[in-house]
């Protein structure tokens, strides 16, 4: 799904798509109990040797 989503969004040829977890961390506030930050899931996305450049992350290289 992530695959598919992003050759139509952004018009590019994916080669390969894995996903890790990203536990929350530990939070803490003066001497208040501790809380987490939540949770999220990230996605590491592959673009084959003859595919465009993705125009959002041209100024970032």
């Amino acid at each position: 799904e992530i695959k598919k989503a992003v050759e139509e969004i952004f018009g590019v040829k994916v080669l390969k798509v894995t996903t890790t977890h990203v536990r929350g961390r530990e939070k803490r506030t003066g001497s208040y109990p501790k809380g987490y930050t939540s949770s999220s899931k990230k996605a590491v996305i592959r673009l084959t040797e003859d595919s465009k450049t993705i125009e959002f992350f041209e100024g970032m290289v």
